[in-house]
């Protein structure tokens, strides 16, 4: 009973502990969450942030009695944990009056990084990596990188979505990045094929990754590679299945409630796809020792 008391105790002192710095970081960042919110995490491209951030927050509160347990008598970094401290509230300060989003969301990233060592020492961001890697997820590229690299993407994705549907006797036709089917035109937006989607289809399967933890190095490293190609064929179906809806049903359904129900279609054909391709993996691990 005594034991049990103590532990109690010192589960108590412990969450106490970090009252205060919780309060800070709530005091620096729910201003900035709030904009986010009634910003850029209210558009279409950038709506993944905000399941970026919740699920980043569940896997830090999943691993936080690891963290506990393997940082115990172990002693803060306080020389690299002040200066990336400082250097993040100077990261803040610059992207909050200048209206940086790089800077202000990226400093959020390295201030947690940054109490972890003051608190806990270097062991205990070796085993928050993941949650903290994870959160880069939600910052917005630059506009120029996602330019740059976007209409490559669409230019790739229409063309399939062009040749599947013209394969299934639809008729179709495509110039650039339109796609023409009956009477209909339908312009393959950055929401539906860019650059932010592949990215939130890469962290999906990186959070996948993350939760199933395979023993197996090969089918962990060949599962991330392909989450590539998956996020192409998960953006093609998009495609396709909003192209099918505004061909049969118009253009009002099209771009209304079941434009929206194209995106659950995107992420759930993503889903499925890549627990296809890791059961696949799974066979072939288990068939290589056979076949030596």
């Amino acid at each position: 009973m005594l034991t049990i008391s103590l532990k109690s105790h010192a589960f108590r002192y412990k969450l106490i502990d970090w009252v205060p710095v919780l309060l800070g970081v709530l005091t620096l960042y729910l201003p900035t969450v709030f904009d986010l919110f009634n910003g850029i995490w209210a558009s279409e491209e950038q709506a993944h942030g905000p399941i970026i951030l919740f699920l980043s927050l569940w896997l830090i509160y999943r691993k936080w009695p690891e963290m506990m347990i393997k940082s115990e008598g172990k002693s803060p970094s306080f020389f690299w944990g002040w200066s990336i401290f400082l250097l993040s509230l100077l990261l803040y300060i610059i992207g909050r009056s200048q209206q940086i989003l790089i800077f202000e969301m990226g400093s959020f990233i390295t201030v947690i990084s940054a109490i972890l060592l003051l608190k806990c020492g270097a062991g205990a961001l070796k085993v928050m990596w993941f949650p903290i890697f994870f959160l880069l997820f939600m910052i917005p590229l630059p506009g120029t990188v996602v330019s740059l690299l976007t209409m490559p993407m669409k230019m790739a994705v229409s063309y399939v979505a062009e040749n599947i549907l013209f394969w299934a006797n639809y008729p179709i036709a495509r110039n650039g990045v339109i796609l023409q089917i009956g009477q209909y035109q339908l312009l393959v937006a950055d929401a539906c094929a860019g650059l932010q989607t592949l990215l939130t289809l890469e962290a999906l399967g990186l959070f996948y990754l993350n939760l199933v933890q395979h023993t197996s190095f090969f089918r962990n490293v060949a599962l991330a590679i392909l989450i590539i190609p998956i996020s192409f064929t998960a953006n093609v179906i998009r495609v396709i299945v909003l192209t099918l809806i505004t061909y049969h049903y118009g253009d009002a359904a099209g771009q209304g409630f079941l434009h929206g129900f194209a995106g659950m279609v995107l992420f759930i054909s993503a889903l499925i796809l890549i627990l296809g391709v890791d059961s696949l993996l799974q066979l072939f691990v288990k068939a290589r020792p056979a076949s030596v």
